[in-house]
């Protein structure tokens, strides 16, 4: 997903939470386990702290965090993750989450939860790193193609296609007409794509008017796309 960049001028304040309300909802827990992984922004305690203080706006769920840094928090990652209903992975830097989630071997641990029906989500490049490759700033404020994700999903990824300060829905466009990236799928501003294995279910948002754009190589050379508009869904709050 995408995450809430731009809320409406009104919404309130449960809508920050909306997505991870969606994740929860979709794993289908009469009390979900959440598990945090922010790997992407170096394991910010800040993030962290905030990941906890936002429970009321979640509501009853069983919330846990892994970090890698400077050592995993929890004696058995692999039990660990694969014990829990939802992995929600932060936005930050996709090439050094990727790089340090291989280096710890999470790449195949995910596998296992991906096989065991965990549900992974996660906004930019908590998002970008389950699929083939997308746009990243991850190497500078200019937009770089990484084709390096974890690859579960057979699709690149474009996030924050509507962002307002970056190229990314030119870029995105550009690097799949070239055949750098694949066909894929990009989500606008608090967008997500519901997908059950590999095939796409449903574009999800929290907030009216969004899109979600199926972007393939025009034979020409050129690109196509085909827009998606999103069904808005936010959860209520988590009770018992």
């Amino acid at each position: 997903m995408s995450g809430l960049l731009n809320p409406l001028p009104d919404a309130p304040a449960t809508l920050r939470l909306a997505q991870v309300r969606q994740a929860a909802a979709l794993a289908d827990a009469r009390r979900p386990r959440l598990c945090y992984v922010a790997t992407a922004m170096g394991d910010d305690p800040a993030r962290i702290d905030r990941w906890y203080s936002f429970a009321p706006l979640i509501g009853d769920a069983e919330l846990s965090h892994l970090a890698l840094f400077p050592q995993p928090n929890v004696t058995d990652v692999r039990s660990h993750l694969l014990a829990q209903d939802a992995l929600i992975v932060a936005g930050g830097s996709v090439v050094n989450l990727l790089a340090v989630w291989r280096a710890h071997r999470l790449d195949e641990i995910l596998h296992e939860c991906w096989d065991a029906g965990v549900v992974l989500a996660g906004e930019s490049a908590g998002s970008l790193c389950w699929h083939l490759g997308g746009p990243t700033d991850s190497y500078r404020d200019g937009l770089d193609p990484f084709t390096d994700g974890l690859a579960l999903l057979p699709h690149s990824n474009g996030v924050h296609d509507d962002l307002a300060d970056q190229p990314r829905r030119e870029r995105y466009r550009a690097w799949v007409a070239a055949g750098t990236l694949p066909a894929g799928y990009a989500t606008e501003d608090g967008v997500g794509l519901h997908y059950i294995d590999t095939h796409l279910q449903r574009v999800i948002a929290v907030a009216p008017d969004r899109n979600a754009w199926h972007v393939s190589r025009d034979p020409a050379g050129g690109h196509v796309e085909r827009r998606l508009p999103a069904e808005v869904w936010i959860p209520d709050l988590l009770r018992c």
